[in-house]
């Protein structure tokens, strides 16, 4: 209390030697708690002295910034290198007659998807974030979690719970059809796939929890409610997903609910540059898993469609800069091209 400034350690946590960056700031805090004098109110900090830097904050909310690199791709590295690796071998050693899946593009032949960035493939992006979520569950770090998100205190369904149900880390298709079966009767859009997914890591962020295979169902629903209700224009109800599930209470998704905005701080804005780091983030999760997103030869009608959606663009493009063209120009910043004078003999 007062000007003493305490700090808890943990007994079982090793010890760690303090960064340059927090020993300094902590000799600030020092010396701006120490201003204050007996005849004067005790001095307090400014809210902008006690923010953390940019590097900092980058390194912990990789879901608000744009430049940190999301969670899921850094857990699916080691599987991912782990898989090329026993691949190579086998080529090494059996070499498969069978033909390449995968497509390339020629001078003849252009193969291109119809996923973009601002309309994403439902049931590729749907494949590619509970990917993300089952590499988020097989390589966590420990298995913190909260009592309101434990399957065993708060059931989905009347089936009882067995009981290594904290133990058995659930497979890439057992995710895949509660998260499609939630999508298709809430008739939801891809880009709520891909706000899900970053609400999901905030939480982790935030929260410090571990999603783990005893609050998995409870800690995707959450995000994908909250997703539904933030990113799609439509009116969405708690007791809409009581539908669905048809054992859940709706004073259990009302808690829920509440719970997960207030571990979010009730962050629930999503800038564009993060959700096109995800989008593309996922992109190469599917590229790295083999899970391609459908390719179809480049027909005539869309390259049309293409070209009229790019001549659009364009076109608005040519009218933001009509727009922001300035009608007069200083004379300070007006420069003027000098001709040398010639001679011609």
């Amino acid at each position: 209390m007062g000007n003493s400034v305490s700090c808890c350690v943990s007994p079982e946590s090793s010890p760690k030697l303090p960064s340059r960056q927090a020993l300094e700031r902590l000799e600030e805090f020092h010396t701006s708690t120490e201003v204050s004098d007996d005849n004067t109110v005790p001095y307090l900090q400014h809210i902008s002295d006690r923010e953390v830097t940019d590097d900092l904050a980058l390194e912990s909310n990789p879901s608000d910034h744009a430049r940190a690199s999301t969670i899921f791709l850094s857990k699916s590295q080691t599987d991912v290198r782990d898989r090329r690796k026993s691949n190579h071998i086998n080529h090494v050693t059996h070499v498969s007659p069978g033909p390449l899946s995968k497509k390339y593009s020629s001078c003849s032949t252009i193969f291109i998807d119809d996923s973009t960035v601002s309309q994403p493939n439902l049931k590729s992006t749907i494949k590619c974030v509970t990917l993300a979520i089952y590499y988020h569950i097989k390589n966590r770090d420990s298995d913190r979690s909260l009592d309101i998100f434990d399957e065993k205190l708060h059931p989905l369904s009347r089936e009882p719970v067995p009981d290594n149900y904290w133990s058995v880390d659930p497979e890439h298709k057992l995710i895949y059809r509660f998260v499609r079966t939630l999508f298709s009767a809430a008739q939801l859009t891809a880009e709520c796939a891909i706000v899900t997914l970053v609400y999901l890591e905030r939480l982790l962020t935030y929260a410090e929890l571990d999603i783990c295979p005893a609050n998995w169902k409870r800690i995707v629903l959450g995000a994908i409610l909250l997703a539904s209700k933030v990113w799609d224009d439509q009116a969405v109800w708690n007791v809409d997903y009581c539908q669905i599930l048809k054992d859940i209470t709706v004073e259990d998704m009302n808690e829920m609910e509440r719970e997960f905005l207030e571990l979010l701080q009730f962050n629930i804005n999503v800038p564009a540059s993060v959700y096109a780091k995800y989008y593309f983030d996922l992109r190469s999760l599917a590229e790295a898993n083999n899970l391609s997103f459908p390719l179809e030869p480049l027909s005539r009608d869309r390259a049309q469609k293409l070209e009229a959606i790019s001549r659009l663009c364009d076109d608005k493009y040519k009218d933001y800069k009509k727009l922001a063209k300035k009608r007069s120009v200083s004379s300070d910043n007006l420069t003027v091209v000098r001709w040398c004078p010639a001679i011609i003999s």
